[in-house]
């Protein structure tokens, strides 16, 4: 089992929720967080005062998935949620030692 964390721009959302549904993922979980990286924020004016904001919007979706499903959940993400501009974001994959579903006691893959 692996869990994919995507971080992508805000208005993807629904075209990687819509590629995501498209190959069967059944859930997925979604999180507003701010951050930068290459592009280190931008600036702003606000009332005729110009002002640097650090870190911007995103959005952090994370999938727990069998293992043999994640390259078709990075393809369909990075292929969903690319503008060709940076700030498009990052995937990241990680290992799940153990699952466990809450309501019924089901482990590991039953309980994705």
């Amino acid at each position: 089992m692996k869990l994919v964390t995507a971080i992508i721009k805000p208005f993807k959302l629904d075209e990687v929720r819509e590629a995501l549904t498209g190959i069967g993922i059944q859930g997925l979980t979604v999180t507003e967080v701010k951050g930068y990286g290459r592009q280190k924020g931008h600036t702003e004016i606000y009332r005729g005062t110009e002002y640097a904001v650090s870190f911007l919007p995103k959005l952090k979706i994370e999938i727990a998935v069998a293992a043999s499903s994640v390259d078709a959940v990075i393809d369909a993400v990075s292929t969903a949620a690319k503008t060709g501009q940076i700030g498009d974001g990052k995937i990241f994959v990680i290992t799940i030692e153990q699952a466990v579903r809450i309501r019924t006691g089901e482990t590991d893959a039953e309980a994705l």
